[in-house]
């Protein structure tokens, strides 16, 4: 009867983790595609230059860097947005084209880039299910093993008969 209760236990557990995963990826992608909604034309200049790296400087978005290259990027990235004709990307696709080298601070979401993002999470979810399963399965073989049975019993008998320390 108790190998029938575990394996209830395991058909009726099974889901809840299917339905974990299917909204963590959930979350992943409607996070990842999710537009911030209309924004003033200063806030889209800011995010797009921090989003571009300065040609000159190490480390240090156009929107940090007081470098001359730097200001006409933002420039460039201010008349674009100006005009309106454009989306973000557009515009970062524009600006990368225009200066040339790799001027992208943060990766593509799209393709071999979207790896950089997505594999970690993954493995995260893969790791924190891995050591779930691992704890239950402990917890259920130590809950099999909690009472003694007749032969533990016999083996303690047997070894505090032949212990010659007791009185």
């Amino acid at each position: 009867m108790s190998g029938r209760s575990a394996l209830n236990r395991r058909v009726k557990s099974w889901p809840g983790w299917v339905l974990m995963v299917v909204i963590a990826i959930a979350f992943v992608v409607v996070g990842s595609t999710r537009s911030s909604g209309p924004q003033t034309p200063e806030d889209r200049v800011d995010e797009i230059t921090q989003r571009i790296a300065c040609p000159v400087c190490d480390g240090e978005s156009v929107f940090e860097s007081q470098n001359n290259s730097s200001r006409s990027i933002r420039n460039r990235v201010e008349q674009l947005v100006r005009d309106n004709e454009l989306e973000d990307q557009e515009i970062v696709d524009e600006i990368v084209n225009a200066f040339g080298g790799d001027l992208l601070l943060v990766p593509k979401a799209s393709g071999l880039d979207a790896l950089v993002w997505l594999l970690p999470a993954m493995g995260l979810v893969i790791g924190v299910s891995g050591l779930a399963v691992a704890f239950r399965r402990w917890r259920l073989e130590a809950a099999g093993t909690a009472e003694a049975t007749a032969a533990d019993r016999a083996l303690v008998e047997a070894a505090l008969a032949d212990d010659p320390d007791e009185p």
